[in-house]
């Protein structure tokens, strides 16, 4: 099963029917190169003397370098923030990138806590010896 291409205007954004040359949300001419993402989903990338300008879906936008200093912030808090971790890792945002963070951030949770309880363990079994054996 072949899987449709999806295009976007790169004036608007609005997604283009089929092989249309005009957008039909603001008559923009369509043209430029298709660049395609992991989905199997494709971008118009308009080729400007000056830039490349990709019109990416809202899901998919990336997150700034003070974005992400902020949610990790924000992750660091002690109860609050672990439970908006939790609603950022499993669904209460729509774009990918910030999902794919509290995620691994999540990760990181649960690597500290194994860690964490090996060394209690550790710790236990070391201050019962030192106390059997005086």
């Amino acid at each position: 099963m072949s899987q449709e291409k999806k295009r976007f205007c790169t004036e608007c954004g609005a997604e283009l029917n089929g092989g249309s040359k005009f957008c039909t949300k603001c008559g923009a001419k369509v043209g430029g190169k298709v660049v395609e993402s992991e989905r199997e989903e494709s971008y118009t990338v308009s080729q400007t003397s000056s830039s490349n300008q990709i019109n990416i879906p809202e899901s998919y936008k990336p997150i700034s370098m003070w974005g992400y200093f902020g949610y990790e912030l924000l992750f660091s808090i002690p109860c609050v923030g672990f439970i908006l971790l939790l609603v950022f890792a499993f669904g209460g945002t729509q774009n990918v990138n910030l999902k794919n963070f509290a995620r691994s951030y999540f990760c990181i949770y649960i690597l500290f806590l194994i860690i964490l309880g090996i060394l209690m363990l550790f710790g236990i079994l070391g201050a019962s010896a030192y106390y059997y054996n005086l």
